[in-house]
């Protein structure tokens, strides 16, 4: 079974620094909640809201060991007016034999609004 693990952090700044740090915080959240190995990945997808351009935040996932070969797309989230703004989201495609309640989906920082009921 292939599940989607969502996940959602605000930066601060719009600088590469700042955007591939939060976005490894927030994947390493999401690895270590979930307990995922890079080889039961299929794919990630990762977007950002239009104030979010200084840097691919993909890069973070290639700090972690073992997912080289992990395909990562990175993509701009449709510009909804009153939405949160700075934000970086992710959605991870998981090999997982976990009940889609048993997946922990995590939002951090400013994100944490985006889904309270989680």
């Amino acid at each position: 079974m292939i599940r989607g693990v969502r996940g959602a952090i605000t930066v601060s700044r719009n600088t590469e620094d700042e955007i591939v740090s939060a976005t490894e915080e927030l994947v390493k959240e999401v690895i270590d909640s979930n307990q995922i190995h890079p080889t039961s990945v299929a794919s990630v997808f990762i977007s950002t809201t239009e104030d979010v351009d200084a840097a691919f935040p993909a890069k973070a996932l290639r700090k972690f060991s073992g997912w080289t070969y992990v395909p990562v797309m990175c993509m701009r989230e449709l510009p909804v007016p009153n939405s949160l703004k700075m934000c970086v989201r992710i959605m991870m495609h998981v090999n997982t034999e976990k009940l889609q309640e048993e997946i922990n989906h995590v939002y951090l920082r400013g994100a944490k609004v985006l889904r309270p009921d989680l």
